[in-house]
C-alpha cells in the first residue's frame, strides 16, 4: 500500500509514523521504513528509506538509504541510494546522493555533492591512503 502526494506521486509505505503531534529529541535510528509527520531534532542514521511529510520540522543531520522530503529539514543530508525534494520541500544544508530528484517550487540552500559509484575506485583521484584503505578491505 502507498500513499499519494502531490502531483501524483506515490510514497512506499512505511512501518513506523511519528504524528504531526509528535515532537523528538535524540538520535534516531532504524533499518526497515519511518515516516516523520511532526518535529524531531538531533541525529538519524538509518539504513532504510526515510520520508519527511508536508508540513514536518526536521532539525537533525540525516544519512539513510532513500530519502522523500516534503517537509523542512535545518541540517546536512546523506541519501546513500537516492534522495527525492517534493514542491514543498525545504533543505537548508548540503546534499550528498547518488540519485536526485527535485521538483519546481523546492526551497534549497546549500552545495549538493553527487556519489560515485561504491564499487568503483578512481586510482588517480584518490590519495594513497584511502587506496591503501580501499584494498585491505576487499
Amino acid at each position: 500500500m502507498a500513499t499519494r502526494v502531490q502531483e501524483l506521486k506515490t510514497v512506499p509505505s512505511t512501518v513506523t509514523r511519528l504524528g504531526k503531534e509528535t515532537v523528538l529529541k535524540g538520535k534516531m535510528r532504524f533499518r526497515e521504513s519511518v515516516t516523520i509527520s511532526g518535529r524531531f531534532e538531533g541525529q538519524i542514521e538509518a539504513s532504510g528509506f526515510l520520508y519527511i511529510d508536508s508540513g514536518a520540522d526536521v532539525r537533525a543531520d540525516i544519512k539513510a538509504g532513500a530519502i522523500i522530503i516534503g517537509g523542512v529539514i535545518h541540517g546536512n543530508v546523506e541519501a546513500t541510494e537516492r534522495l527525492e525534494m517534493l514542491p514543498t520541500g525545504k533543505i537548508y544544508g548540503n546534499v550528498r546522493t547518488a540519485k536526485l530528484r527535485i521538483a519546481d517550487g523546492v526551497v534549497f540552500e546549500g552545495k549538493c555533492e553527487m556519489i560515485r559509484n561504491s564499487d568503483r575506485v578512481d586510482i588517480f583521484s584518490t590519495t594513497a591512503s584511502q587506496l591503501k584503505k580501499t584494498i585491505q578491505s576487499v
